[in-house]
């Protein structure tokens, strides 16, 4: 499930997400591996144990490729999930710490966010549903929220990447903010973890893929256009670089898992 935060929270906060409540996860004799897709976001994750008493954590950074996860084989067991997704740019307000090793990183919450790990440690067990768990997490984040850590020219920057959904070069978009391009990958790389031109193709991607899924008649010759493509195989080999499969392939696999998701039939 997820979640909305506060409306205080709403510009820094995608959502809080995980289990309901505790979940009694079946014995799985195989191994499932899914995909994991470059967004825009930043997660804190614990995944509790009831059945072996055991609670662990991730921090997950910003990623710019696709890459897969894998579930292995195991025991029936009593668990829960509870996760909170920061915008990437907005970490940095809560946590205080530089950014610049956050790409493809996977590492302990406490490395970014020690209070916060020991607080949610503490209750996670005694405190099992969702919504207690976002009460707890979200007074900490309005408590420890710093607006002055917020660098002004990164803000106006990716206020013209989303105003130019990532059809923008890093050029011009130093132009744009008064600012040598130099200058401005060391401020992205230190308040995001990545440089302007990724962050910009990752945003692209992502309105690109927002629009196949949202289109029922997506034409890629259009798209080309659209986000200033070199051409159509510009285009393909772009999403593919992020997604890991073809278009079709994409949106096959994507309306597969919403019928999955949406099976009244299902326990």
């Amino acid at each position: 499930m997820e979640i909305e935060p506060c409306e205080a929270l709403k510009p820094y906060i995608r959502c809080f997400w995980g289990t309901s409540g505790p979940i009694v996860r079946s014995e799985c004799r195989e191994s499932v591996s899914s995909v994991v897709t470059p967004d825009t976001c930043m997660d804190i994750m614990f995944d509790i144990d009831y059945t072996n008493n055991r609670i662990c954590n991730d921090f997950a950074g910003i990623n710019i490729s696709s890459f897969q996860i894998h579930a292995m084989p195991g025991k029936e067991r009593k668990i829960s999930s509870f996760a909170i997704r920061f915008y990437a740019w907005a970490v940095i307000l809560f946590s205080g710490e530089s950014m610049r090793d956050a790409k493809d990183l996977y590492c302990d919450v406490g490395y970014y966010f020690p209070k916060l790990k020991k607080l949610l440690e503490d209750r996670l067990f005694t405190m099992d549903s969702l919504m207690e768990r976002k009460a707890i997490a979200e007074k900490y984040l309005l408590e420890n929220f710093h607006p002055e850590r917020m660098n002004h020219v990164v803000s106006d920057a990716l206020y013209e990447i989303f105003q130019n959904k990532g059809n923008i070069r890093t050029l011009q978009l130093a132009r744009e903010v008064h600012i040598s391009t130099r200058q401005l990958e060391r401020l992205f790389k230190e308040n995001i973890g990545i440089s302007p031109k990724q962050l910009s193709s990752v945003i692209r991607y992502q309105y690109l893929w927002n629009d196949i899924v949202g289109s029922a008649r997506f034409d890629v010759l259009d798209a080309v256009i659209k986000y200033q493509y070199a051409d159509q195989a510009h285009l393909l080999h772009d999403f593919k670089r992020f997604h890991s499969m073809s278009i079709q392939e994409a949106k096959e696999l994507a309306f597969k898992n919403v019928a999955f998701l949406q099976d009244p039939g299902r326990a």
